[in-house]
């Protein structure tokens, strides 16, 4: 799916940490949350040569964020339409399943 996509996050409940990004698909937004949560795992341990971490830690980051969301436009209606946390780990999980068959 190539359609533009906006990223909404907002790491805790105060309003002025919200931020938003934009991809032209929604797998390079899926890749781009994968590197939010990586940059974190930076912060938390920089003196790591390398970060390593498995699916279900890069939902437990999702899940404790006070809220991630998804716009992507649809091309038809011209509009974007709103998905939630669980669309999004839907997305990295079949992302991240087609780059292990690939490697």
């Amino acid at each position: 799916m190539s359609s533009h996509t906006i990223l909404l996050v907002q790491p805790t409940r105060k309003p002025e940490g919200r931020t938003y990004s934009d991809y032209e698909s929604v797998n390079d937004c899926m890749e781009g949350v994968c590197k939010i949560y990586e940059e974190h795992l930076k912060r938390l341990n920089p003196s790591s040569p390398q970060i390593t971490y498995d699916i279900s830690q890069l939902f437990d980051f999702i899940d404790e964020l006070s809220d991630l969301s998804c716009l992507v436009y649809q091309k038809g209606t011209q509009t974007y339409l709103p998905y939630n946390k669980d669309w999004v780990k839907e997305k990295i999980y079949i992302l991240l399943r087609n780059q292990a068959g690939k490697a």
